[in-house]
């Protein structure tokens, strides 16, 4: 993973090891809730995607967690019109989601 995310100052980087600490837990998170390949990729991508709108975009957590909602309407329902980017999920999978993502935002808040 050091390698995927193209770390070059891990051993110094305080915020290099954090990053890596935060994609780590996500990706065993996922593989202990048994995810597919097509749901643990969308998992990693939901990560990196809230992150750049905490780093980059300065979104709030309020914005922030609107935008998740955003991603997983609709997920469960057959009308593929409201269903958001992470239909693969099933409703189950989507709440271990939300409350993983809202205890790691608690975290990342202090």
């Amino acid at each position: 993973l050091e390698e995927f995310l193209n770390f070059k100052h891990l051993k110094t980087s305080l915020k290099e090891a954090i990053l890596l600490d935060y994609y780590t837990a996500g990706f065993w998170w996922a593989k202990e809730m048994n995810f597919s390949l097509i749901q643990l990729s969308g998992f990693m991508n939901l990560l990196n995607f809230l992150l750049d709108n905490l780093s980059d975009k300065h979104m709030t957590l309020g914005d922030n967690l609107k935008e998740l909602g955003r991603a997983m309407a609709g997920i469960g329902e057959s009308d593929t019109e409201r269903s958001g980017d992470l239909n693969f999920f099933t409703i189950e999978q989507a709440k271990a989601v939300i409350d993983y993502l809202n205890i790691r935002y608690l975290f990342l808040q202090y």
